[in-house]
């Protein structure tokens, strides 16, 4: 029978980890999903893990392996292999909340069709204790963006996206020498389409590693300005205030003082606000660049 959910797991170097993740697959009270995992160039014992996984056939478990590409890369090689009318990330680090998959298939069968994105639900610690701030009880549907400008909703959410969606949206860029890009930047596209129901229960239980990519974000925008700069670009353009718009212009001008673009005004989809941000863009980047990494990931993130 054919399935309604994909859960796609992008992994490198996490066999330490990924099994909490298949073992709450595991004790999910529904079935109606496949579980995919993008091998992002391992080199640890990930494939003979999953090997093993599927052997003994209690889920169903494709796996594919690929070159190191960074976690956007993984996610482009995803999109293009599902084939179920849903999908959601759970990274390698992370796993399902208890009966997950059953509530997203109830309420989107309950709820959900064309006129939706898709659902958005809760984040946990392993904890049980909810990352940031709950989604707003009295609405039904909401863009991620609303969501964070207007209803000031705070930390990581868990979004299922409908898989037409994602497909009809460009891929992720991959640039040389670089191994991240945002993944907002397909949330962003898809704002401009349709909204999200609104899911307000734990989907999933997240926990920040060390070697993760939430706490390495300093080292990130180091290494991979031509993906923030790109990212930025689209930002702006979207960005449903001029305080937000600001916002991405300093990080926009940031990234592209990193990568010495002179061009980076002509580029700018918003250009007087790049101009008025342009000040503010060159302490950001000096201050990414001479200041020691926890600080620079407190601040960020704050």
């Amino acid at each position: 029978m054919p399935k309604t959910l994909t859960v796609f797991t992008p992994t490198y170097n996490r066999a330490y980890t990924l099994h909490k993740c298949y073992e709450s697959l595991l004790k999910q009270s529904s079935q109606d999903f496949l579980w995919l995992i993008i091998d992002d160039g391992s080199t640890d014992n990930t494939k003979l893990l999953v090997e093993s996984w599927m052997m003994e056939n209690k889920i169903s478990i494709e796996y594919l392996y690929q070159e190191n590409q960074g976690m956007h890369g993984a996610h482009n090689t995803a999109y293009e292999l599902i084939k179920t009318e849903l999908n959601v990330c759970i990274d390698s680090d992370d796993y399902l909340a208890d009966n997950a998959i059953e509530k997203i298939i109830s309420f989107w069968n309950t709820f959900g069709g064309n006129n939706y994105a898709g659902i958005i639900g809760l984040d946990a610690t392993p904890a049980g204790k909810i990352i940031g701030t709950p989604l707003p009880k009295d609405i039904k549907a909401s863009t991620l963006t609303n969501l964070i400008c207007k209803h000031r909703v705070k930390g990581d959410k868990k979004i299922i996206y409908r898989t037409d969606l994602i497909k009809n949206t460009p891929p992720y860029p991959l640039f040389s020498g670089e191994k991240y890009c945002p993944l907002s930047y397909k949330c962003i596209l898809i704002d401009q389409v349709k909204p999200l129901l609104l899911l307000n229960e734990t989907l999933c239980h997240v926990e920040y590693l060390e070697d993760g990519s939430s706490l390495n974000m300093v080292n990130q925008y180091r290494k991979n300005p031509k993906g923030f700069s790109f990212f930025r670009k689209t930002a702006m353009q979207y960005a449903p205030t001029l305080k937000e718009r600001y916002r991405e212009a300093v990080h926009y001008v940031s990234s592209n003082i990193m990568l010495r673009n002179k061009s980076y005004l002509n580029e700018s989809p918003r250009k007087i606000v790049t101009i008025l941000a342009t000040p503010l863009g060159l302490m950001l980047y000096l201050y990414i660049k001479y200041t020691n990494k926890a600080t620079v990931a407190k601040n960020l993130n704050g």
